[in-house]
Parts: C-alpha cells; structure tokens; sequence
C-alpha cells in the first residue's frame, strides 16, 4: 500500500503502524507533515504548562530501568516539606499555569496516602480550586485513588512503560509487586474513580522492536487514553538494565522513533493530550521542541527546590536540574514560540478526548 494512503486511513493496522514506525526520507516528512495538520485541525496549536513537583524519591519498587528503585544505594532520599509543596504550588498559581503535576516514587504506606490527600486539599485551597492537580505516584488501591480524586486531584499518570507482558516481565523483578496485570488494574480502577487517565512508554528500551512499539500504541488507543507521556528510553548506570547498553540504538535513533511515536499517536488519537517530555531533551538541546511540531502540547516545568532536582534522577544526564525557575521559565516560553506554537496560559487544558469520552457516559 503506498504510504500517504496509508497516512489516510482512519483505522490502522499493525503492519500500517510498524511501516509509519519505519519511514525514513520523504515519507517521514510526510508523515510529520500529516500530523500536524491532525493536530492543528483538533486541538489547535496551544501548548499548557504543567508545573512538576518532585516530591518525593523513596520508592518500594526495583524496576531495572529507574534510578530511583530502592535497591539503589547511591542516591540520598528525601521528601519535600509541607511548605516546600505549598511553595511550588503557589508559583505555579502566580505563574499562571494552571495545572500542576506531582510525582514521586511509589509507596502506599497509610502515612504516604494520608499526606498526599492532605497537600492536595491544601494545593486546593490556596487556589480557591483553581489549580488542576495530575499525580503520578503509582499502583494504589481503589480507596486510595478515590480518597486523592476527592481531596483535588483531577489526571493521573500511570505508564506501562511498555504493553508486551514478555518485555515487561525482562524490565522488572519478577514478583506481585511488579506485576503486568496488576498495571493494568490500576489503570481500570483510575477510569472507574473519574481521573484523566494517563498512561506513557519507553521508546527504544533493549530487547524491543518495531513491533512491540506499534502494539504500545494500538494499547493506548484501545484503552481509551486520555493524557500521554512517553519518551526515549536513556539508560542509569546505577541500574541492572544499564548491563545492556550496548543492545541500544544510537541516541538520534531513539529520539528520531520517540518523535515518531508522537507524530502516529497524534493520527490515532488527534484529541488526547500529549507531553513533550523532558528525556527528548536529555538526548537532543530541541527534542521537546520537535515533539510539539508533530503532535505534543504538553510541557512541565520544573517547580522542584532545586535542592532536591539532583535526587530525582530517573536517567542519567538529566538537562537543568541546576537551573532556576526564572530562567527556565524563559527558556522553555522561546522553546514553544520556535516550534511555532503558542503557550496558552490560565487554562487547564483538559484532554478534549477526555470531555468526549465523558460525555457518551451519559
């Protein structure tokens, strides 16, 4: 089938997905160009600002891939105060973001949940409500997830990381606490509670192929996603999967599918909201500013003190953790304008998948 046929269909095959996964040339000009039109002609050429708090980085998980897994013993841990959040959220709110997101590693001890639920009512407060509230802090159980839905937060980010149960099984320790099936609950229970729900992969993680990539996308799509972040996957040398390295694609490869997955996820899904992640620019200066020419309109800055930034290192060689929020502010602002987009501040910007997916609801 000649590729700008199938660049025009409405549905598409795995074979389409994998042969779009693998333009070079003119046709992945093509395939850029035809993205952007998709996204212009859906959702506009806004991009929000999601202001990032990394609150804590203790984790009780060990997945092979992450700098914060626990048994990593070369880091220092911490947990931001009160203040500390209730500060970086009152910038946000003065900045005019709109929305916030809060991360960290993942823990369900009944201190952790109760405290999370509190910040939120806080974030709540000193907002009037004002402020849109993603979290992105792991499995929790049904209560949990509802007591945080009712406390303020509106999205929830829980990647997969990647759909292949195999591949999955190959990036994390084998025991119920990394369970594939428990990921997928979690993100059945998020639909069930209400969130935005959000969901994300890695792209060009050893041992992974065209195939798995284009399968990570049908998921995303069948399971009705409403926000997205992924990315290239960039190694910490402080982890088992950095043994691999050498079964790595070049970085400019694993940027060039990162930009790629964006540019077909944005023909699949022309409504969801999709970030332009922070890993693209640790592999390219203008990896964001390339994902939001095909397709993403999300970006985070980095509200972290920056006391702790050096603590919250899921991959190495993380770009600005020394930088102050002024000048990063700045930065990213002439990042969107050169992408030729326009930065949309005071608006939450909710997925509009997500208002239509609510509304055949009912």
């Amino acid at each position: 089938m000649e590729f700008s046929k199938i660049l025009n269909k409405s549905e598409f095959l795995k074979a389409n997905l994998v042969q779009l996964l693998a333009a070079e040339g003119e046709e992945l000009d093509l395939l850029y160009e035809k993205a952007t039109e998709v996204k212009l002609a859906n959702i506009g050429n806004k991009v929000y600002y999601r202001g990032l708090i990394e609150y804590s980085n203790i984790c009780a998980k060990n997945c092979f891939y992450c700098g914060l897994r626990c048994g990593n013993t070369t880091i220092s841990r911490y947990t931001l105060k009160d203040e500390e959040v209730v500060e970086a959220a009152g910038i946000a709110f003065e900045k005019n973001f709109g929305s916030l997101v809060i991360q960290s590693g993942e823990r369900s001890d009944r201190k952790f949940i109760q405290k999370i639920a509190d910040l939120l009512k806080q974030i709540r407060d000193l907002s009037e409500g004002k402020l849109r509230v993603t979290l992105s802090m792991g499995e929790q159980t049904e209560e949990t997830y509802q007591l945080w839905r009712e406390s303020g937060a509106q999205r929830y980010l829980l990647r997969i990381e990647t759909s292949n149960p195999e591949l999955y099984h190959k990036i994390h320790p084998n025991d119920e606490l990394h369970s594939y099936e428990n990921r997928l609950l979690s993100l059945e229970l998020l639909r069930k509670t209400g969130y935005q729900v959000g969901t994300g992969v890695m792209i060009g993680l050893p041992f992974q192929t065209l195939e798995d990539l284009a399968t990570d996308l049908l998921f995303i799509k069948n399971h009705d996603i409403d926000m997205v972040g992924m990315g290239p996957y960039v190694e910490n040398e402080n982890t088992p999967l950095y043994e691999f390295r050498h079964l790595l694609l070049p970085k400019e490869k694993r940027l060039e599918l990162s930009i790629k997955m964006v540019a077909i996820l944005r023909l699949l899904m022309p409504k969801i909201n999709m970030a332009a992640t922070t890993a693209m620019q640790t592999l390219h200066p203008k990896g964001r500013e390339m994902a939001l020419k095909v397709g993403a309109n999300v970006i985070m800055p980095n509200l972290t003190p920056l006391k702790y930034r050096d603590g919250y290192l899921l991959y190495d060689n993380k770009p600005n953790i020394h930088e102050e929020t002024e000048s990063s502010l700045q930065r990213l602002k002439k990042s969107i304008e050169d992408a030729g987009c326009e930065l949309a501040l005071g608006d939450w910007g909710d997925s509009q998948h997500f208002s239509e997916r609510v509304s055949k609801d009912f």
